[in-house]
């Protein structure tokens, strides 16, 4: 069994090839690959080579992790069905090309465990649950944090920084403020306002949320708390993060990282979006076939214009 595949050989360096299956077993499904979404976090540092060091690195590679597509074979302990819609969170099925994360693809063969059953009705933009579950993830960690302590301040109003947003308003907490330095970005507000950091001169935020991945923010952060505030760590980060120490002592500042979002974030964002309460529109703006793999992951990475690029892998069948 074979698939088209988005490969990154090296940094900067993608292409779309056909690679070997790895055999499903009775616990996997074989998946068609409907949309997958391109991340402007995790996937651009692989493009870039910047990653740090992480799990399955190296080239080459199969990016991807905000996926979805149809069950078109399940195994006899993979607990879905043929003609089922699911999310796939990424893969490792293609022998000796790794899958980091994986996703990127027009077919794969997965754990039935993984993936997740989703409602037709989200389209393409279940690529997007990933990013919700990690927005949620940010604030909720599982459902294991309590009580819950939302975002007044949200920095940066990509993406991750709009569901964010968008999550706070649905959950009933006061709108944050979503600080963005990009006009372009700026844009596209719901019941929440975006401002430029600069005409912002509230110095109480309680809880300070990061979308950016700037590894320099922390100064300017910490003197916009309350005393006692949390700021969240919530992007990705690939240079080290320092402070200084006597401006966070003043204020006995909290900070704090996000981890990897979980099954129940996945789940309990599937349900938001499922009936309605978070709306997903407005966030995929760019479309490309995987053939055109090396213009839409550039422009996705260097296009202020573009929320979110997906490749749409119908071409390929």
């Amino acid at each position: 069994m074979k698939t088209q595949a988005i490969v990154l050989e090296q940094p900067e360096h993608l292409v779309l090839r056909e690679l070997e299956l790895t055999p499903p077993t009775d616990e996997d499904l074989v998946v068609d690959i409907e949309y997958s979404g391109i991340s402007t976090g995790t996937e651009k540092l692989l493009w870039s080579g910047r990653m740090p060091a992480f799990p399955g690195m190296g080239y080459p590679l199969v990016p991807g992790y905000e996926s979805v597509g149809r069950v078109v074979q399940a195994g006899a302990n993979a607990h879905h069905k043929v003609g089922e819609r699911v999310f796939v969170p990424g893969a490792l099925c293609y022998g000796e090309v790794r899958g980091l994360f994986g996703g990127a693809a027009s077919r794969v063969v997965v754990a039935g465990s993984r993936v997740c059953a989703v409602s037709d009705s989200l389209g393409e933009q279940a690529v997007l649950l990933a990013l919700a579950a990690t927005a949620y993830h940010s604030v909720a960690g599982g459902g294991k944090r309590t009580p819950i302590v939302a975002p007044d301040l949200i920095v940066g109003h990509g993406v991750l920084g709009r569901l964010l947003a968008r999550m706070t308003v649905v959950a009933g907490f006061a709108p944050p403020t979503v600080w963005e330095t990009n006009p372009t970005r700026a844009q596209g507000a719901t019941g929440y306002t975006v401002v430029h950091p600069d005409e912002d001169p509230r110095r109480d935020y309680r809880a300070i949320f990061d979308v950016s991945g700037d590894s320099s923010i922390l100064d300017r952060l910490v003197l916009r708390l309350a005393r006692g505030g949390e700021i969240v760590l919530a992007g990705f980060y690939t240079d080290p993060l320092h402070f200084n120490f006597a401006p966070a002592f003043m204020r006995e500042a909290q900070i704090r990282c996000a981890a990897e979002w979980q099954r129940p974030d996945l789940l309990a964002v599937k349900e938001l979006a499922e009936t309605g309460r978070l709306s997903l529109d407005g966030l995929i703006t760019h479309h490309a076939n995987p053939s055109q793999a090396a213009d839409a992951y550039r422009i996705a990475f260097g296009d202020p214009d573009c929320l979110k690029m997906v490749l749409d892998w119908s071409s390929t069948r």
